[in-house]
């Protein structure tokens, strides 16, 4: 009963705000499970979402498309003995930028959708991090450090020569391979 009020008011507060409510269909898969879901990050487009899943008995990073409203098969991503976590995602989420931790100290992690590779931005870096976020277009990772012995926010360029994720792409064999 508490579950039909809430979704009411979950209806109510859209159609007041004039939100679009996205409700998976019949025979979708679920956005969500009955294992915990959390850590949510959209897509600067707004197609997709990651978050932070423990489907499947083991914590992983999933990927949903909001328009196809199915998950997206991440290759070479999550590692069974990593603990991920703080996903961020660029525009069309070509780049997924997190936190994993497989040997008690966390690093950031950069996956390319594209090339499906998993590429460590943070190696050597001194100090404890945490919530990474990429920037729309991929090129640039921002970040709590506490190499001061403070949290203080840094900045991470990973060049003019990388491969910038545009909505253009999205036409193209870009980011959204799933389109083909």
């Amino acid at each position: 009963m508490k579950r039909r009020i809430r979704a009411i008011v979950m209806i109510a507060i859209c159609l007041i705000l004039r939100f679009t409510l996205v409700v998976p269909e019949v025979g979708a898969i679920a956005l969500n499970s009955s294992a915990s879901d959390e850590q949510p990050t959209l897509s600067g487009n707004g197609q997709f979402l990651a978050y932070v899943s423990n489907r499947n008995g083991q914590r992983q990073i999933v990927l949903y498309d909001l328009q196809r409203q199915t998950l997206i098969d991440l290759p070479g991503l999550n590692n069974g003995s990593a603990i991920a976590e703080n996903p961020s995602l660029s525009s069309t989420a070509r780049y997924l930028v997190y936190l994993a931790s497989d040997s008690g100290r966390p690093e950031i992690e950069l996956y390319d959708r594209k090339t499906n590779h998993v590429q460590i931005v943070s190696q050597g870096y001194r100090g404890w991090i945490r919530h990474p976020r990429i920037s729309p277009d991929g090129r640039y990772i921002v970040f709590e450090s506490g190499r001061r012995g403070q949290w203080d926010l840094e900045v991470l360029d990973r060049g003019s020569k990388v491969e910038l994720d545009t909505l253009d792409q999205i036409e193209g064999k870009g980011a959204s391979q799933e389109s083909e």
